[in-house]
């Protein structure tokens, strides 16, 4: 028992539960098909609906939510999120496996757009649970099992449907069992006691009670020095003179009891201006931050990077139906997402193990692998080959999630 009891109040434990999590959450066998399944006689939507009327909605609702989620998700401290997270997941796939019209298609976008904003709280839980020494490690940890779930989820669906094991309803249900797990796993999540913003001050109530504690023992040891007898909070608080023998015990009780209610009132004061704080704090902190040559330039290439990645993944199915039909042709949409959300889980978990100066070498991996990825972008869009089209696009994430990794 004491050995679980340390593997829970250690770091391994929260790491495990949120590894699980992500793995669970991000096992999607439908998803390399979802183009198919959706022009498919089972929804019967055409080309240009999923285009120009469904998928758009997920990307001005994910710009959206985006900020109020990471406010909402500092204020909670992360875990609540992580769980509604998963229910938004749980949601979207009974949406999509229930429902057939465009204006429910375009509900599940919407809720799917809350799930990749609130992607925030499952990269930011961990660190607030866990010492700084152990963020690179578990960074890597938490990247590259969310895209082992993807490779798992991907050679799935692959073998499901090349082998017509399951139909395409039926992988939405099992996809609903996963994330029953994945939900279960969030709930065991422990409750972090910090964030980054608005629970920040939790160290200075800790810094006021022991303070606190350490001026009385040291006013207690001076009074037996001089007077033998003892003194308690409330009188030195009040300047007052105490008594010896049994009356002295008692105020010294009625001390530690001020005590505890100066701490509380601390608390109630920074509760109340926490708000007006927490904007001050965010300001000052954006104007730190961007006054820094080379945080901006990851800042901004995180930003265009991460458009380009999510425009990409939304659409390539577009592609690869549009240069080869799945009618004429045997997809293995599932089998390219699996090779390359299996390098890319690679290329996460190695960078968390590779001592390398980024300061000093950064910016020039930023540039030319950058480079490399709008290159392969490039075959994709301009030659009509599907195997051009499959090979660019692994390159292309790959690259992303190596760089991605680096800027975490």
């Amino acid at each position: 028992m004491e050995a679980v009891r340390t593997w829970t109040t250690g770091w391994s434990y929260p790491t495990t539960l949120l590894c699980m999590y992500g793995f669970f959450s991000t096992v999607k066998p439908l998803e390399p098909f979802l183009i198919p399944y959706l022009t498919g006689p089972d929804k019967n939507l055409t080309t240009e609906q999923v285009n120009n009327q469904i998928f758009p909605v997920w990307t001005y609702s994910y710009l959206s939510v985006l900020l109020p989620v990471f406010l909402v998700t500092d204020w909670l401290r992360y875990k609540p999120v992580v769980v509604f997270q998963c229910v938004s997941l749980f949601i979207t796939t009974a949406m999509l496996l229930w429902t057939e019209s465009v204006p429910a298609m375009q509900a599940m976008q919407f809720f799917y757009g809350v799930v990749t904003a609130s992607e925030v709280a499952y990269f930011s839980y961990i660190y607030s649970v866990i010492d700084m020494t152990r963020y690179r490690k578990v960074t890597s940890y938490s990247r590259s099992v969310q895209l082992l779930g993807y490779t798992v989820g991907s050679v799935l669906g692959q073998l499901l449907v090349s082998f017509n094991l399951m139909s395409y309803n039926n992988i939405l249900v099992f996809t609903l069992v996963l994330i029953a797990i994945a939900l279960l796993a969030s709930i065991l999540l422990p409750m972090p006691k910090k964030s980054m913003f608005f629970h920040r001050t939790r160290t200075g109530q800790k810094t006021v009670t022991e303070g606190t504690k350490r001026h009385a023992d040291e006013t207690m040891d001076a009074s037996e020095d001089t007077t033998r007898s003892n003194v308690s909070l409330e009188e030195i608080g009040r300047n007052e003179k105490g008594e010896e023998g049994e009356e002295t015990q008692d105020d010294a009780g009625n001390g530690q009891e001020e005590k505890g209610s100066k701490v509380e009132d601390v608390e109630e004061a920074v509760g109340a201006e926490s708000c007006s704080q927490v904007l001050l704090q965010l300001w000052r902190d954006f104007i730190q931050c961007y006054s820094s040559r080379q945080l901006l330039y990851w800042s901004v290439w995180w930003a265009m990077a991460t458009c380009g990645y999510n425009q990409t993944v939304n659409y390539v199915q577009v592609l690869w139906e549009h240069v080869q039909p799945s009618q004429n042709f045997s997809i293995y949409n599932g089998g390219v997402e699996a090779v390359s959300n299996l390098f890319s889980a690679a290329t996460a978990y190695g960078i968390g193990f590779t001592e390398v100066k980024w300061q000093q070498w950064g910016e020039l991996a930023l540039g030319g692998f950058s480079g490399l990825g709008a290159a392969a972008l490039f075959l994709m869009t301009f030659i009509s080959n599907i195997w051009v089209c499959y090979t660019g696009y692994i390159i292309f994430k790959c690259l992303y999630m190596l760089l991605i990794t680096i800027a975490m």
